[in-house]
């Protein structure tokens, strides 16, 4: 069978407790290469984002209006009027015109700086955290023409730093029906794998024949998350729930000492940050990266160069 697509046969196990012993927290997140966490976040404080990003697709007439607001199901007589290359557009699930006005949302950035989080990524890295702003918002809207992110590590998009780590947030329940992120245990061990092309999001799958790790997997409740390394093997499951649209934050972070990639420090899609910024009240999240003393290292495309995928 094609270890892509293999079944989970780890279930994801909850590493809150490990938030009161430091040491067993790096030395779990070192085996693992992630770490999953129930309830990280209040559930009203996710349900208030999600709010506000509902509150964009309504606006967008997204929404069916004959179902609950909070559920978040699709307009899909429209949706469905959408070309694929629209609906795959920068691999977010949705259009530009909608993600243009969730990148311009105060609260959606905001996330990167929780107290809670910085205070988590701190205690992996043993130091200063340095929060990426390119904070990525998963849109995505249910169609057939969407395409499902495949297996890939993060490093080849992000590089700079390979003690770069992500978290993934929820912004609502995700149950595994809706599609969840799954991790392939382990797998950031392998260090960066060959890829070939895919048409998901990031536009290259990591190749994984001849690995024995295993796929691990589970629900998400609004304030769950799970962080994970730039190496770590990761994949979307398909939406199998009907018309209901899922939302999701990607969230960088990495010790403030080591080297970035520029890139990381630009917006995530064609805008300007003195435009995004409009509106804001919080002076400490525009440009805060300025004050820091960064190594740039210069993008790396070989490390991106397509393989035949052959098992």
């Amino acid at each position: 069978m094609d270890p892509a697509i293999k079944p989970a046969t780890r279930a994801f196990e909850d590493a809150t407790p490990l938030l009161a012993a430091p040491e067993e927290l790096r030395r779990e997140a070192v085996r693992k290469g992630y770490l999953f966490f129930k309830h990280f976040f209040s559930r009203e404080e996710i349900m208030e984002l999600r709010t506000q990003i509902l509150n964009v697709l309504q606006g967008e007439n997204l929404l069916d209006p004959a179902k609950p607001f909070m559920d978040g199901y699709g307009n899909l007589p429209l949706i469905d009027s959408m070309t694929m290359e629209e609906l795959n557009w920068n691999g977010i699930g949705t259009t530009q015109q909608v993600y243009h006005k969730v990148q311009k949302l105060e609260a959606f950035h905001a996330f990167a700086h929780h107290p809670k989080l910085i205070g988590l990524f701190d205690t992996l890295f043993g130091e200063r955290t340095f929060p990426h702003p390119r904070n990525i918002a998963r849109i995505m809207l249910p169609s057939d023409k969407l395409n499902v992110t495949p297996p890939h590590q993060d490093f080849l998009h992000i590089q700079g730093s390979s003690n770069t780590w992500t978290c993934w947030a929820p912004i609502g329940d995700v149950p595994l029906s809706l599609g969840t992120l799954s991790m392939l245990e382990g797998s950031h061990d392998g260090g960066l794998l060959q890829v070939t092309g895919n048409p998901g999001a990031g536009g290259l799958e990591s190749i994984l024949c001849g690995l024995g790790y295993e796929w691990a997997e589970g629900d998400y409740e609004a304030g769950d998350i799970v962080i994970f390394h730039s190496m770590m093997v990761h994949k979307a499951l398909p939406n199998q729930q009907p018309g209901r649209i899922r939302l999701s934050l990607d969230l960088r972070f990495q010790p403030a000492s080591q080297p970035i990639e520029n890139a990381s420090l630009l917006p995530h899609g064609p805008f300007e940050w003195d435009e995004l910024y409009e509106g804001w009240t919080r002076e400490d999240l525009k440009y805060y990266w300025k004050k820091e003393q960064f190594t740039f290292l210069p993008f790396d495309e070989s490390i991106r160069w397509q393989k035949d995928k052959i098992c």
